[in-house]
């Protein structure tokens, strides 16, 4: 896995054109989605265990993304608590022949780790 001042880069991936929006961007919810699954992994590694998604804070959609873009989706532990853990989600697209890097979006993910009954359990030391 690669790591940059981004974080570690978690998933690469290219949207199909089913995922393009009524402006011919590529739909919101399809990125968001690609972000909590990042941030999932990332989270679930830390946790040692099962996550689940509790809150997206701070998320900010900077340029859209567009049809060719290969997306890069980053995750990197942000604050730790007691059962949860914030993943700072950034995503990248690489654009063009020249290979341009256009940031897209970013946000904050906070995950609670889950024991067997699904309920909050303490992180292990970190």
């Amino acid at each position: 896995m690669t790591t940059d001042n981004r974080g570690e880069l978690v998933l690469r991936v290219v949207p199909r054109l089913t995922e393009i929006n009524s402006n011919g961007h590529i739909f919101g919810g399809w990125i968001l989605s690609q972000m909590d699954i990042a941030g999932g992994i990332v989270a679930g590694r830390l946790a040692r265990g099962a996550v689940a998604t509790v809150a997206i804070d701070g998320m900010k959609f900077i340029s859209p993304m567009l049809v060719g873009d290969v997306v890069a989706v980053y995750g990197r532990e942000e604050r730790r608590g007691r059962t949860s853990l914030g993943i700072r989600v950034d995503v990248v697209a690489t654009r063009g022949v020249d290979q341009q890097e256009v940031d897209l979006t970013s946000g904050l993910f906070t995950f609670v780790a889950l024991d067997e009954e699904h309920r909050p359990r303490v992180l292990p030391e970190g």
